[in-house]
């Protein structure tokens, strides 16, 4: 759903929030209990995804400021809490500038769109003495709920995301904020005399049962004073027949900092790729200095060219190869690679900019995983299969890594020189360029953080993953790892 439809639903249904809410009165008694103890009374509260304002309320804050998207919610609260203020806001684009003691996001993070977008925004609001107070509903509860929602014992909510608290944890602290505690509450949200205390209260507090609560909390708190180093910056484009997307990747990048550059790899196209890069060097000027690199000259391309005819084959030079020339040729202090297919948007580059030049990592890599997959962006097997070698990976470098081949990764220009050294100790082994760069980077130690993305569907052009044939690649890159890392 996008943020009209996501206002137009709370719109309809604001009228009756209340009678749910009564509907399931245990539930939000015992989350008014958890709050309580979390927030004391008497001070100043902004409740983010503030509904009607009862939770907000019930907490009796000295001032209390609620935020909501939905104009007709905003209305219910004021009618019922004229002492308390309410206004309509987005939680991604907060504006307000007052800060408050405590910040509460408690059960609308699953709305939010953009996480990362609606974390960075807190700093308008928090000091170093507030707290970010989050609640939010345990994954393993989804299909629970939505059969819940189906008879009727719940209000439908368009969830656009269920994140872990791995996820939470990492995109508060790209944000600038550390989590100072974390704890589960309520593994039977309905009231039965005796049972719901004893599974509630016995229960839900005993090591890994606890895992089974619906409930989880954290409250996190600004972790330092972010200092932003003004760094230029290389965004390198690996492209083969993607005529139809290099005006859309260059309309929706935005300009980030004052000395950026955008660098097309071209691996031989043959559908006007490299025309419609020409075509679009003066047109965008004034937005970005962008350049064209060819893997491959058309007078070397012309030595081959009969043995490819012959033998009816493509000619295969390989993201890799793409990467090492665009990586190379770059004049930035940070390198960032971006597919030219645009199913990462080009809009989150920012973030991976942001990442590196508030120091909070060494290498940025995308994740596909946190956030639910546009449909036909992904097939099911290979989402399984990229969670799989995920973990497995995790394991083998000694880092977390979500998502190994999600292609938009960044790094400074220093650590691809010290990568660099590694390619001697691992060999030539990788048409891609992920796994170089992750072993590389794992090698020298450096600090890898992972960026969730939104992954979309490819609307022009062909994929250029053959899956069979990677699937044993992938295998093949879990013993080169396991040789190298565990068994050196």
């Amino acid at each position: 759903m996008d943020k009209k439809e996501i206002i137009d639903y709370f719109n309809s249904v604001a009228c009756e929030r209340d009678k749910w809410s009564r509907r399931n009165s245990y539930y939000h008694e015992e989350l008014k209990k958890l709050i309580k103890f979390l927030i004391p009374q008497d001070t100043s509260v902004l409740d983010i995804g503030s509904s009607t304002g009862e939770l907000l309320n019930s907490l009796k804050p000295s001032r209390g400021v609620g935020i909501d998207l939905s104009d007709r919610m905003v209305e219910v609260a004021r009618s019922k809490f004229p002492h308390l203020e309410f206004l309509v806001q987005d939680a991604q684009n907060i504006q307000l500038q007052e800060k408050f003691d405590y910040v509460l996001v408690a059960g609308s993070l699953g709305l939010f769109n953009d996480v990362w977008k609606a974390f960075r925004g807190l700093k308008k609001v928090t000091n170093s003495k507030s707290r970010v107070v989050i609640t939010y509903y345990n994954g393993l509860w989804e299909p629970i709920l939505r059969i819940a929602e189906k008879f009727k014992l719940r209000m439908p909510v368009p969830y656009q995301n269920w994140l872990s608290c791995d996820d939470l944890v990492n995109l508060l602290y790209l944000n600038g904020y550390e989590v100072i505690k974390k704890g589960k509450r309520l593994i039977f949200p309905v009231k039965v005399p005796f049972i719901s205390w004893f599974l509630n209260k016995v229960i839900a507090n005993l090591p890994l049962l606890c895992n089974l609560c619906l409930i989880e909390y954290m409250v996190a708190k600004e972790s330092g004073e972010t200092k932003l180093q003004e760094m230029s910056c290389s965004v390198i484009v690996p492209c083969r027949n993607e005529a139809g997307n290099i005006n859309l990747l260059l309309s929706k990048l935005p300009v980030f900092n004052n000395n950026s550059e955008v660098i097309f790899v071209d691996g031989y196209s043959t559908d006007g790729t490299v025309e419609e890069i020409i075509a679009a060097i003066p047109e965008y000027r004034n937005k970005f200095n962008i350049r064209l690199l060819h893997q491959i000259t058309r007078e070397d391309f012309s030595k081959v060219k009969e043995n490819i005819i012959k033998e009816n084959k493509m000619l295969k030079l390989g993201k890799a190869d793409a990467v090492r020339k665009g990586f190379d040729a770059a004049k930035g202090d940070i390198l960032i690679i971006l597919d030219a297919d645009c199913t990462v948007p080009p809009e989150d580059i920012p973030k991976f900019y942001l990442t590196l030049a508030e120091s909070r990592g060494e290498f940025v890599n995308g994740t596909r995983l946190v956030y639910p997959l546009e449909k036909g962006a992904m097939r099911i097997f290979n989402l399984y299969a990229n969670d799989i070698f995920g973990r497995i990976f995790s394991w083998l470098l000694g880092q977390k890594i979500k998502d190994t081949l999600c292609g938009t990764k960044a790094l400074t220009k220093r650590a691809y020189e010290k990568i660099k050294e590694s390619r001697s100790y691992f060999g030539d082994f990788d048409p891609f360029g992920d796994f170089e760069l992750l072993f590389g980077a794992a090698k020298q130690s450096l600090k890898i953080v992972e960026l969730p993305v939104r992954y979309k569907p490819r609307v022009y052009g062909d994929i250029k993953i053959e899956r069979f044939r990677h699937g044993v690649l992938l295998l093949k890159m879990c013993f080169i790892a396991l040789r190298r890392f565990k068994l050196n």
